[in-house]
């Protein structure tokens, strides 16, 4: 399906490019918009992204732009792929451009001050636009090589859900459908924590049922905080949930984990973020949810002991022992007589 109107993909690290390249090679023209003028013109002239995707050629009709209010007249649907902490103050300048766009957030992160999700900050800045969210086991240079990979696209916006299907959908990229905006966002945002602790946990050469234990626990720790907050417990048993959880936690090209493994190996916080030289979410996450999770008094030894590790100078074998300890007794939280 071909508009005659661009995509406006905003960002210019690795998501944003992989999401622009498919978009393009499904016949649609992209507009990626980025701040900093030498990294869009180095990729006019090489057609590469060589920071974020080195290798990756970039199709010829994304066209690299710096001009961020042109881009969003241009374009009916805008895809967000920002850091969580530079999204705020670069789209509330352009609020009136929003208005009646559909704008999709691709970005896995929580607020500080506000823990707000992705989602929730777009609709503060932009109350008249349409508004989705895409998440799932996505990492951007498998999408980018055309591995098979589904996503979900997620808004009580049934059109918007269906128009993104339509642009995005490809033969290695499929697209499901999910009314659960908050859970499906909230999916992506947490698994981020959980990544880090598998990677420390495989740097220090822990065993595979430890690694499993990690994620299940995992999964059954960030179920409980979001139906806690509103969430319906089987959007976790999705791929915004356990397939994004899976992903994230075993795979050395998520980030994350790549923070982990690095705090495995004995690097300090600081170093192990500069070795990575890109964002991982999962380091503001965590600081957001720790104080989140003790305000609601939901029970996150995990988060709480990711914490103790990264700021409170505990190691993951302290944290793992009172995890060992004290874990409650039932297995799942969600089990109910009638069924959902």
């Amino acid at each position: 399906m071909t508009e005659q109107q661009p995509i406006a993909v905003l960002g210019g690290g690795s998501f944003g490019t992989a999401i622009a390249n498919l978009l393009a090679e499904n016949g649609q023209r992209v507009l990626q918009w980025m701040r900093d003028p030498l990294q869009a013109e180095a990729i006019r002239q090489n057609r590469e992204n060589p920071r974020y995707l080195k290798g990756i050629k970039i199709h010829p009709a994304v066209v690299p732009v710096t001009d961020l209010p042109s881009t969003l007249q241009a374009s009916q649907l805008v895809f967000v792929a920002l850091p969580s902490t530079a999204l705020r103050s670069v789209l509330q300048p352009q609020a009136a451009l929003l208005a009646d766009k559909m704008v999709v957030s691709l970005t896995k992160g929580i607020e500080a001050q506000s823990f707000m999700l992705m989602s929730q900050i777009l609709e503060e800045v932009a109350p008249q636009a349409r508004i989705g969210v895409l998440s799932g086991p996505n990492l951007a240079r498998e999408v980018a090589e055309h591995a098979l990979t589904a996503t979900v696209i997620a808004s009580a916006d049934e059109a918007l859900c269906q128009h993104v299907q339509a642009t995005l959908h490809g033969p290695t990229f499929r697209v499901y459908a999910s009314a659960d905006r908050f859970g499906v966002e909230l999916g992506g945002a947490l698994k981020n924590v959980y990544a880090i602790i598998a990677g420390m946990a495989v740097a220090m050469g822990m065993g595979e049922n430890t690694k499993s234990m990690l994620i299940t626990r995992a999964l059954a720790e960030m179920t409980r905080f979001a139906v806690y907050l509103g969430a319906n417990p089987m959007t976790f048993l999705g791929l915004a949930g356990v397939g994004d959880l899976i992903v994230t936690c075993s795979s050395a090209k998520s980030r994350n984990y790549r923070v982990g493994f690095a705090l495995g190996e004995g690097l300090s916080l600081e170093e192990a973020v500069t070795r990575i030289g890109e964002v991982a979410e999962g380091v503001n996450t965590l600081k957001v949810l720790k104080a989140k999770s003790d305000e609601l008094q939901v029970y996150m030894p995990l988060v709480a002991g990711l914490h103790a590790i990264l700021f409170e100078g505990r190691t993951l074998a302290q944290v793992i022992e009172a995890l060992m300890r004290a874990e409650p007794k039932t297995d799942v939280d969600f089990i109910s007589s009638t069924g959902f």
